[in-house]
């Protein structure tokens, strides 16, 4: 093989390569399941799969959206035969007082009504280039109870890796108007606690095991590159109100 012939394989193999990789996004990218019949929603991600990269890849992305978040709305959607209020009552409602659902759905409802309300507050929280640090009244907030941005972030990830199993980590306001950390369980919400949340990081594992694998702590270290600080304080504002 002479040298033009090699430059012109190179050059094929190359394009061949782009072309695999393009046709990959694209199949991504219309993988976007059907809405589900119900009063129940699953919301658009807002951004593309990959555009959290290299911090959450985009076939996690991609999965934990469109299947799992999907997979709850579902559920949630076939609730409301056994219960009629449930697609009438606000979803804020319901997960803050459990009692009131009847027990036969109760189950049901705590998980995959709390899923769908867990994941819609997840995506928008994360952003391609969003504000990397507190603001405002957030900021001043975190100073003062966590010493700063790096003792806040410290300590929820110590409640996210000290999760056992499955669940999220939060920064919430609690019933007393402070900031505080808490981690729930499966997909129980700090709306049940009496909590508004902040800041909240999925743990479970298909949120991060084809990254990170069994390396929970790697996964939060690198999420927090993906929050929208704009967002949070936008969460605080509304938790402070």
């Amino acid at each position: 093989m002479n040298r033009r012939q090699g430059l012109k394989l190179l050059a094929g193999a190359a394009g061949l390569i782009a072309t695999s990789s393009l046709a990959g996004r694209v199949a991504l990218a219309q993988t976007a399941p059907a809405q589900p019949s119900g009063p129940f929603k699953l919301p658009p991600l807002g951004y593309a799969f990959d555009a959290l990269e290299p911090h959450i890849d985009a076939q996690t992305m991609m999965i934990h959206h469109d299947r799992h978040h999907a997979a709850y709305v579902n559920a949630a959607n076939q609730l409301v035969s056994r219960w009629a209020e449930l697609g009438t009552t606000p979803i804020e409602t319901t997960l803050s007082d459990l009692s009131k659902v009847p027990e036969a759905v109760r189950a049901g409802v705590r998980n995959n009504l709390g899923g769908h309300w867990n994941h819609s507050f997840f995506w928008v929280l994360m952003e391609p280039g969003g504000a990397k640090e507190p603001t405002g009244g957030l900021k001043t907030a975190i100073d003062k109870d966590f010493g700063g941005t790096s003792g806040l972030i410290e300590k929820v990830n110590a409640a996210g890796a000290g999760r056992f199993g499955s669940g999220w980590a939060w920064l919430v306001v609690n019933k007393d108007k402070k900031l505080d950390v808490i981690s729930t369980a499966n997909q129980d919400t700090p709306l049940e606690l009496g909590a508004r949340p902040v800041v909240g990081v999925d743990v479970w594992e298909h949120a991060y095991y084809l990254k990170y694998q069994n390396r929970r702590p790697d996964y939060l270290k690198a999420w927090w590159n993906t929050v929208n600080w704009t967002k949070a304080d936008d969460n605080f504002k509304k938790a402070m109100g």
